[in-house]
């Protein structure tokens, strides 16, 4: 079975076509500045280079349409229509009610909805991508893949807030945890490297990005993860705070005459590693450069994300009571040698021990502890898409 998988953003959306039994990508591609001008799609064939085509895209139906004449256009497409047997759906937010990934009905898409004021931004760009597919390819099953249903085997002293007790029950205010698709799949692939069964394992998952979180995964089961009700809890990110004082926004607010979407929109997009290193880069490729090279704002940014991540390593092991493995992903964590050495050279009081000449890897599966470290330091390149795709093809088989 061929598997569309979609991921779409406000004014974006992503794809990848995934053959189910060789779990290869047959393409991907992206349409970008959908309802802006000077909007594009992106596609690559596998094997052939990069196709782009400036066209406008006023919605999200003429982008999926655009999508589907670039897979099956005779020039260069891949497939026909009828070979595509089911679409999977990247949804962020499922609230409490979703807890793996769904066949999408319309019951499935008014919880969706009902959710979406927890993920204003997202929720809604991902049921209209779930609605122009339905358009376009009546009748093909699709399936909804959820961030947050990783997370939501947390016990309850985990994801509660210290808040009066009825904004849980009347809002559903708790953390909820993102990246949960990212977070499940390298905490399988790594037992899988590991040679061992999930079950029988501590891990601590690093999902180190322009967005960032860790998960603790006990047995193969998220018992704890740094993001909570929104993406903007927990580490210090590339624009994002991370944790941070609620009284900080009454503060900003009086001093700069500002509103709590002003603020919001700081705490969001100006802050993070950007902010820190006084609007040098959020890119940690230029914070390195910046390192290396004396800047004392990448040098201020670097330091307090690092010590933010070995802050929740240490929180993580401490609350699961061990860690047999910790995990690097994403593109920071996949890709800068430089970022998993600063964050390994402080891990010694868990019994890390990091191998400068294995940490010498860029976006491969590796282990980069010694051989006498007491917890197993791998890298561990996510794979997002094809998590979607394997959810999808088992329920749509």
């Amino acid at each position: 079975m061929k598997i569309l998988v979609i991921n779409c953003g406000s004014s974006s959306l992503k794809f990848q076509l995934i053959d189910s039994e060789s779990e290869q990508v047959i393409c991907k591609g992206l349409c970008e500045r959908i309802g802006i001008d000077g909007s594009q799609i992106v596609y690559t064939p596998a094997g052939k280079d990069k196709i782009t085509n400036v066209t406008p895209m006023p919605d999200h139906n003429r982008a999926i349409e655009l999508v589907i004449e670039a897979l099956t256009n005779k020039e260069n497409g891949v497939v026909s229509l009828e070979e595509i047997g089911a679409v999977g759906h990247r949804i962020v937010h499922g609230g409490e009610k979703f807890t793996k990934s769904v066949i999408i009905t319309d019951e499935v898409i008014k919880a969706i909805e009902d959710v979406s004021d927890l993920a204003p931004l997202h929720n809604p760009a991902n049921l209209i991508g779930i609605r122009a597919c339905q358009k376009a390819m009546p009748g093909v099953p699709m399936v909804a893949v959820f961030d947050t249903a990783f997370h939501q085997t947390m016990p309850e002293n985990a994801y509660l807030y210290g808040l009066h007790y009825s904004y849980y029950e009347k809002y559903g205010i708790r953390r909820y945890g993102f990246h949960g698709t990212s977070h499940s799949y390298v905490s399988k692939r790594a037992a899988e490297i590991l040679g061992k069964d999930g079950k029988d394992l501590k891990m601590i998952v690093c999902h180190l990005g322009n967005g960032a979180s860790i998960s603790a995964v006990d047995g193969g089961k998220c018992v704890d993860t740094s993001m909570g009700l929104t993406p903007l809890e927990g580490l210090i990110m590339g624009t994002r705070t991370g944790d941070i004082d609620p009284s900080v926004v009454e503060f900003i607010m009086k001093k700069e005459n500002l509103s709590v979407s002003d603020v919001t929109n700081i705490l969001n997009k100006k802050s993070g590693v950007f902010g820190l290193s006084d609007e040098l880069s959020s890119d940690f490729r230029d914070l390195e450069q910046g390192y290396n090279n004396g800047h004392a704002g990448a040098k201020r940014a670097v330091d307090a994300f690092v010590y933010r991540v070995v802050k929740y390593i240490g929180a993580y092991t401490a609350a699961m009571g061990s860690v047999d493995a910790i995990c690097f992903t994403a593109g920071v964590g996949e890709n800068s040698g430089f970022v998993r050495k600063l964050i390994c050279d402080k891990l010694g009081f868990v019994g890390a021990s990091l191998d400068v000449e294995a940490n010498k890897v860029r976006g491969e599966e590796k282990i980069i502890s010694t051989s006498d470290s007491k917890v197993t330091l791998m890298v561990v390149p996510t794979n997002e898409e094809l998590a979607i795709a394997r959810d999808t093809y088992a329920l749509c088989k």
